[in-house]
């Protein structure tokens, strides 16, 4: 077979072409399907589609065949349930990322030597859009080599997640309760609700929510046009950035809400500082204006009337 024609055949077939003159033994799923919300554009978000799974596994020789002893293979199960784990731990938008946390969750079996994995999108064209990668234990050995060693510590700190309303954001006791928040001993993240202006309507329910959103974002803006120590923030990676910097960081939510695999169960702004405060594991929500209080289990939800409370004071 010349490169073009094993490029595009199966895993199975790439495997035995690159298998050397001591090929492994191989166990495979084919042709496995799942609905899945993935893609970077906006029109694959809320949407679920087709995506086919070919897995090939090669694994190293025993004698599971003679004994027939199930203890000494590696489960085809595992193969289908490192996919399903990894489908349910996080919303992604790129095959390749998919594709490689599949192939590092297989491979976490160290009798697994080499993994194939190819995913097609089936819905998006009149064919099939996908990838193939092919990841090895030789591979993660290597990329630990090239890790420079580093002190293993818990660095991830627990915010004060404040949520603050219009009437509070737009008042002259603001630069006080900013003084008062980054005074506070724990990294501040501020949630704001959607803007005072007016928001376009939808009657499509996921085009209000990204509305509904955007506006709650418009005002994270005026915040930090209010005050230069308010720095808007829309990712994880960023947040938890910020927070080891103890920056006063303003959440700009659609980015994470949107990114989740378990969204919030509201989807009012107060409710989704509540569920910003859960996902980060935050001690207590310090609502600060008129909003109703969120009710949620394991949270703390103290509503603040000074910004001498804030500090114990």
């Amino acid at each position: 077979m010349d490169d073009t024609a094993i490029a595009f055949e199966s895993p199975s077939a790439r495997s035995v072409a690159t298998g050397g003159n001591d090929p492994l033994d191989r166990i495979s799923v084919r042709d496995y399907e799942r609905d899945v919300e993935i893609g970077a554009f906006q029109s694959e978000r809320g949407v679920d589609q087709r995506i086919r799974f070919n897995v090939v596994l090669e694994v190293g020789r025993h004698n599971a065949a003679q004994d027939d002893d199930v203890d000494q293979v590696i489960s085809y199960d595992s193969i289908t349930e490192a996919i399903e784990l990894q489908l349910s731990t996080e919303r992604i938008n790129l095959l390749e990322t998919l594709a490689e946390r599949v192939a590092e969750r297989i491979l976490e079996d160290k009798r697994a030597v080499r993994a194939f994995v190819r995913i097609e999108k089936l819905d998006r064209i009149p064919g099939t859009l996908g990838v193939e990668i092919v990841r090895s234990q030789k591979d993660k050995v290597e990329a630990l080599h090239k890790v420079e060693p580093v002190e293993q510590v818990d660095a991830t700190p627990r915010p004060l997640v404040v949520f603050m309303d219009n009437s509070v954001l737009h008042s002259k006791d603001l630069a006080g309760w900013l003084d008062a928040i980054a005074a506070h001993e724990l990294p501040a993240i501020i949630c704001v609700e959607p803007a005072v202006e007016s928001a376009p309507k939808s009657a499509a329910t996921m085009a209000q929510r990204r509305i509904d959103l955007l506006s709650i974002e418009q005002n994270a803006w005026v915040l930090a046009g209010k005050d230069q120590r308010c720095v808007v923030v829309d990712s994880r990676t960023e947040l938890d950035w910020a927070m080891k910097q103890d920056q006063l960081s303003v959440w700009a939510p659609s980015r994470i809400v949107l990114d989740a695999v378990e969204t919030p169960e509201s989807f009012a702004a107060c409710g989704l500082a509540a569920w910003l405060a859960q996902q980060f594991s935050a001690n207590m929500l310090a609502v600060i204006g008129d909003a109703t209080l969120p009710e949620c289990d394991g949270l703390a939800v103290a509503r603040l009337t000074s910004p001498l409370e804030l500090n114990g004071e």
